[in-house]
C-alpha cells in the first residue's frame, strides 16, 4: 500500500495504531513505518502510537492522542481541574486516570502522565466533542475527588489554601448531589473526612 492510499484511509484517526493499520491492510508489513518516519511523513507518539507529521496540535487533539495510546484512560488531575478554571495555573503535561498501571510517556508532543485508579472507580467521565475531535474527561465533580484520591497528604487549611481553587467557579457549575453519590462510591472514610474539610474550607454551605 503506497503512503498516499494508507493515508487516505486512516484520515479520521488523529492517532493511529499498528492494530488500526492491521485492520485495514493484514499484509502491511511495520518496516514501512519507520521509512515513513524516516522520511517525515509519520511521527512515532509511543510503541505502536503514531500520527501524521502534518497533524495540527491543540488541547483537544493531545486530549485524544492522551486517551488513546494508553487504555483505558480518561482526562484527570490536574488538568481536568485547569481546564474547568479551578485552578489557576497552566498545567505541564496532560494527566489521566487509568485502570492500568501508573505511567509516563515523553513524547515529540507533549508529556502524557497517567495515575492509576481501582478498575472500580473508573467512572464520572464524559465523552466530549469539539471541533470535530472528541475526548474522555472527568465530570467536574469526579476530577476534584480523582485530586484528592491520589494525593492523601492534602488534609489541612495550608494545604487546601495552596490549591488556590475556584470555588466560585466550582458552586456555579457542580452537581453537589452527584458529588455526595460519587464520593459515597469511594467507599473511602478518610477521603470523605478530607473532603468534608475541604468542602468547609471553600464556605460550600450545601455541605
Amino acid at each position: 500500500m503506497h503512503y498516499i492510499e494508507f493515508k487516505e484511509k486512516l484520515k479520521e484517526f488523529i492517532v493511529f495504531s499498528f492494530r488500526d493499520i492491521k485492520k485495514i491492510d493484514e499484509r502491511f508489513y511495520r518496516s514501512r513505518l519507520n521509512d515513513w518516519q524516516d522520511k517525515g511523513y509519520i511521527k512515532k507518539i509511543r510503541r505502536g502510537y503514531y500520527i501524521f507529521a502534518d497533524q495540527s496540535l491543540n488541547e483537544a487533539v493531545l486530549f485524544n492522542i492522551a486517551n488513546k495510546i494508553y487504555s483505558p484512560s480518561y482526562i484527570s488531575f490536574e488538568t481536568a481541574l485547569s481546564n474547568y478554571g479551578l485552578i489557576p495555573e497552566s498545567v505541564y503535561g496532560i494527566t489521566s486516570a487509568t485502570s492500568n498501571k501508573t505511567n509516563r510517556f515523553k513524547t515529540g508532543v507533549g508529556e502524557f502522565m497517567y495515575r492509576s485508579l481501582k478498575p472500580e472507580l473508573i467512572f464520572g467521565y464524559k465523552l466530549i466533542a469539539l471541533g470535530g475531535v472528541s475526548y474522555k474527561m472527568a465530570e467536574i465533580e469526579k476530577t476534584i475527588l480523582d485530586y484528592f484520591y491520589i494525593n492523601p497528604q492534602l488534609n489541612t487549611e495550608a494545604d487546601f489554601f495552596e490549591l488556590r481553587f475556584n470555588a466560585d467557579e466550582f458552586r456555579a457549575r457542580a452537581d453537589f448531589e452527584k458529588f455526595k453519590k460519587y464520593l459515597v462510591l469511594f467507599g473511602n472514610k478518610k477521603l470523605e473526612q478530607r473532603i468534608k474539610k475541604f468542602l468547609k474550607h471553600i464556605n460550600y454551605v450545601d455541605a
